[in-house]
């Protein structure tokens, strides 16, 4: 009785094999079990595993049937959504916390509390850089030194003043009309331009 074997669904084969040249095909590597053989008198394709004259002889050489692992690849997004958060609060708390550091400095007191400190006109012109802001037309006009100022080139005329007069302190008058938005970009002006402290004109007390 003569085999054929071929490759597992192999449309070719080599055929007119005898058991012992199969046998040695297996051992050799040549065959492996799960590829087909089919003999002269019964003309069905099996493995070579299934067949009962090579099942021991493939058993013998079967390799050994890989341990499934997980899969590793897949990242658990847990973790990378706590640590999201956390920054994400800790951006907020920041952005939050240099806002209110953004706090306008007040006329200083005098030791006996209660008393706010006060300066004649006279001496605010001589210690202080004036800047006024009033609302007209609907926009906010700036003015340094009685000298109109654009608000985006309010830093460089600031910095000329300080550099020109020496003075380090800025005196803001701004009635409550003003936007707050305004206020703090001369606020900010004010320090890009090594002013190192800010002080306000405080508002007339309102009629009865």
């Amino acid at each position: 009785m003569t085999f054929a074997v071929r490759h597992e669904g192999s449309p070719r084969a080599v055929a007119d094999l005898k058991a012992a040249d199969v046998l040695a095909g297996l051992e050799d590597g040549h065959w492996e079990p799960t590829d087909e053989v089919r003999d002269s008198d019964s003309g069905e394709w099996q493995a070579l595993g299934d067949h009962p004259q090579f099942a021991a002889a493939a058993a013998d050489i079967a390799p050994i049937p890989r341990k499934d692992h997980p899969d590793e690849t897949r990242l658990d997004m847990n973790p990378l959504i706590d640590v999201a958060l956390v920054l994400l609060i800790f951006f907020i708390l920041t952005t939050t916390y240099e806002t209110v550091r953004k706090v306008l400095d007040m006329p200083g007191t005098t030791a006996q509390a209660g008393k706010v400190k006060t300066i004649t006109p006279q001496e605010a012109k001589r210690l202080t850089i004036m800047v006024q802001a009033r609302q007209q037309k609907g926009r906010a006009v700036i003015k340094v030194e009685e000298m109109p100022v654009e608000l985006d080139g309010l830093t460089d005329v600031l910095r000329k003043a300080v550099a020109d007069t020496k003075k380090t302190t800025l005196l803001i008058d701004a009635p409550p009309d003003i936007d707050y938005g305004v206020v703090m970009n001369i606020v900010d002006s004010a320090r890009g331009a090594g002013i190192k402290k800010t002080l306000f004109v405080e508002p007339p007390a309102p009629k009865r």
